[in-house]
């Protein structure tokens, strides 16, 4: 699978990546054999590339990653966590001394002396202009808690006030044909920084990969099901914001995009990784199947000047008033 270098870490990571948020909770119960089957097809797919965070599962996800690691330690694996979440959203939680406590939780899920990559995790907006926080971010890097540090980011604006920032090796950011904003200012800025972007949310929460209709039904803990407007948490991380009433009609008019011998969600991580500026693109998977399936993506055709006009005109005329002004 192709490589790209990770923004300012200077490493290098699979273009298709695996998302674990799903490993750990709120997408229904995953059994620990069936995810750890996840990791190794993914890897053995080309995967490189795992993104985690410390309140996936209150530490589940991190701790299954661990496991894996131990057993294969010839994979090679980038494995970026997050921090951040598990406190309560005040700007002056995120200190020094909560940042040591923070990456030695996740150290130890690991099982590793230094996290290769650890990202804010959509922190107060505040926090993103405050000297500090980027000042004690350095001090974990020189005390080798962690190798690198980068942002997870809810809007435009956050992603281009970290972009600033100096030592910010990444950021991660909702990218998909249902969310084109980043496109306009935040690719190209860090493309121009040399800062890496991590693309989630890629399926929009599985809409784009056609498979839901108005009768599916989801899990009572998945948050399908209880954050669609927004009740946990940000609402633009489930279904990127869309109504789902309107995902669907439009979900359905993406997959006849979909190019012979590519499934549309294939085709949706596709168009995230030719778009200029991404580093890596970050699909969740709950199967084996899922994780081939989304690792295949890499090996697809670019899409053509027709097929990416199409996106642009389906967000234009569908999605567009929901989500743009928004984040």
């Amino acid at each position: 699978m192709e490589q790209r270098v990770l923004g300012r870490t200077g490493r290098t990571v699979s273009v298709v990546g695996l998302g674990t948020w799903q490993l750990g909770a709120d997408w229904g119960d995953v059994r620990e054999e069936d995810a750890l089957a996840v990791l190794d097809a993914s890897v053995e797919a080309g995967v490189t590339f795992f993104d985690t965070a410390d309140v996936y599962g209150d530490g589940r996800s991190e701790q299954l990653i661990g496991r894996y690691l131990r057993q294969r330690p010839e994979a090679n694996l980038f494995v970026a966590t997050k921090m951040g979440r598990r406190a309560e959203q005040r700007p002056e939680n995120y200190s020094l001394d909560n940042f040591r406590a923070w990456t030695d939780r996740s150290r130890a899920n690991l099982g590793v002396d230094t996290l290769d990559l650890v990202q804010l995790h959509c922190p107060p907006t505040a926090v993103y202009s405050t000297d500090a926080v980027f000042d004690a971010l350095d001090t974990l890097v020189a005390e080798k808690r962690v190798a690198n540090y980068a942002v997870s980011v809810e809007t435009v604006a956050e992603a281009l006030a970290a972009i600033a920032r100096p030592g910010v090796a990444g950021v991660q950011i909702i990218l998909n044909a249902f969310r084109l904003k980043p496109l306009e200012r935040v690719l190209p800025a860090a493309e121009a920084a040399g800062v890496g972007i991590i693309a989630r949310v890629p399926l929009a929460s599985g809409l784009l990969s056609g498979k839901y209709t108005r009768e599916t039904v989801f899990a009572a803990d998945d948050h399908r099901t209880y954050n669609r407007h927004g009740e946990a948490f940000d609402q633009g991380e489930t279904f990127s914001g869309v109504d789902y009433e309107t995902g669907l009609e439009a979900a359905a008019e993406f997959s006849g995009l979909a190019p012979a011998g590519a499934t549309p969600a294939q085709t949706a991580l596709r168009w995230v990784i030719q778009q200029p500026g991404v580093t890596s693109v970050i699909p969740g998977a709950r199967s084996v199947e899922q994780a081939r399936g989304n690792a295949a993506a890499a090996g697809i055709d670019p899409l053509d000047q027709g097929t990416l006009d199409a996106v642009r005109d389906l967000y234009d005329r569908r999605v567009r008033g929901q989500v743009h002004g928004r984040w």
